[in-house]
């Protein structure tokens, strides 16, 4: 759009505009860019090149432009347009940069600890629950419901510990979506963005005589460059009419949808995924399907007939009597506790990006850097844009943690999870059920 309404103007120009862009979806894919020092040096940028087109008369050094965007501030030469523009995008691209981060810490959680071992006290329930009645000459009969219960709470007692801080962790990113459908939706702020500079640029021309007066008042009167103003001026150039793609012309999403239908699908996936963790054992052991209905024609680990012990809450200190898997209270599973970190810090991201404040990220190729974007945030803030797991380490843990769970990692048996492949089942089935509805 730029290069017709400019032209040549514009195409001499370009780099000032595809950087600009550049680093929006640098930013945006999760690089160490500022986007407040970005925009500043945008405008500063914009002002150089279109005060010498302006006064093509004159020559200017490197050290007089150097000069005239030290003006940028003071003069506002683009009127209102930087100001408002800055609100928009920051805001506006922290909030959906911060957002699709929180999707892949969700997701990289969930893989996580879909790769915890089970312990050996599990096997043995689970062996007992499930291949037991056959050695009774009984193949066909299921496992008591609250027995059911009982053995995947002694199983996934750890898991379950993750519920609360994913809780908030979904909460925090339903607030975000929010945010993202209302004032901080990223379509409807950079969809006009080729506006709002094609209008800051006429500003500029409409003000060019007072600026340039104030700018040779502060910097001092440049030398004559010995070549004339063009006969057609630039201002004839910068007074043509800017003209947007129409909605037949302006581009959609790969998959044809806009940002607030997907938002619309992600959300409802988001609120189906509260208490997830916990439970995960009533969706295993539901009646009818992995369990029988009927509660004195069950197994009972014993025999068939009805199941008789309490059913034990979740979380792993609530496993201290449970009846069928025996649980070390004491020692927390330190991936799971990795986990949890890695879903408190993202939380908190989340949180300062519904207010419109970013949180520094540091990216792969700049790690020396310690510069924030729209906080000031300093050393202290949380780094890396690599969350979870051993191999990479969670953002902002405790190193020592770190090490610890390294050294787990090394001494834990690698060996297939019965646990894994019944929570898969689980999940596969929700997705069907997702699915067809």
């Amino acid at each position: 759009m730029f290069t017709r309404t400019y032209g040549k103007l514009y195409m001499q120009n370009a780099e000032v505009f595809q950087d600009l862009f550049t680093e929006l979806k640098r930013y945006y894919t999760g690089g160490n860019v500022n986007l407040e020092e970005m925009l500043n040096d945008f405008w500063s940028r914009l002002l150089e090149r279109m005060f010498q087109l302006l006064n093509s008369q004159y020559h200017f050094t490197d050290d007089y432009l150097e000069c005239v965007s030290k003006y940028t501030d003071q003069l506002k030469p683009f009127g209102d347009v930087p100001r408002k523009l800055k609100a928009q995008v920051t805001r506006a691209f922290i909030a959906a940069r911060t957002f699709v981060q929180g999707l892949m810490v969700g997701r990289e959680v969930a893989n996580r600890v879909a790769k915890v071992n089970v312990i050996p006290a599990c096997v043995r329930a689970l062996t007992k629950m499930l291949y037991c009645p056959y050695c009774r000459s009984m193949p066909g009969l299921k496992p008591c419901h609250n027995y059911c219960h009982n053995v995947m709470r002694g199983c996934l007692a750890n898991q379950a510990d993750l519920d609360a801080e994913w809780n908030l962790f979904i909460d925090a990113m339903l607030l975000v979506a929010e945010r993202l459908e209302g004032p901080f939706n990223i379509e409807a702020v950079v969809e006009p963005v080729d506006i709002k500079i094609s209008e800051a640029i006429t500003t500029m021309k409409d003000n060019s005589m007072q600026v340039s007066a104030k700018v040779f008042q502060g910097c001092g009167q440049p030398k004559a460059s010995g070549i004339g103003r063009s006969a057609r001026g630039i201002s004839d150039v910068f007074s043509a009419r800017f003209r947007p793609y129409t909605p037949e012309e302006r581009p959609t999403t790969a998959a044809g949808t806009s940002l607030d239908r997907l938002l619309i699908d992600i959300k409802e996936k988001l609120k189906e995924s509260k208490r997830f963790w916990s439970n995960l054992p009533d969706d295993i052991c539901a009646k009818g399907k992995f369990t029988e209905s009927d509660e004195d024609q069950c197994w009972n680990s014993h025999t068939k007939g009805r199941y008789f012990p309490e059913v034990v809450k979740e979380g792993l200190t609530n496993q201290v009597n449970n009846p069928e898997v025996e649980v070390d209270i004491t020692r927390p599973d330190t991936l799971i506790r990795q986990q949890i970190m890695a879903l408190r810090v993202m939380t908190n991201k989340l949180k300062n990006a519904y207010n419109g404040n970013d949180i520094y990220f540091q990216d792969s190729s700049d790690e020396g850097s310690t510069s924030g974007s729209g906080s000031g945030c300093s050393s202290g803030c949380t780094t890396e844009y690599v969350f979870v797991g051993t191999e990479a380490s969670v953002i902002g843990a405790d190193r020592s943690d770190e090490r610890a769970a390294a050294a787990a990692g090394k001494s834990c048996s690698v060996g297939p999870s019965l646990l894994l492949l019944m929570a898969t089942l689980t999940l596969s089935l929700r997705a069907m059920q997702t699915q067809w509805r």
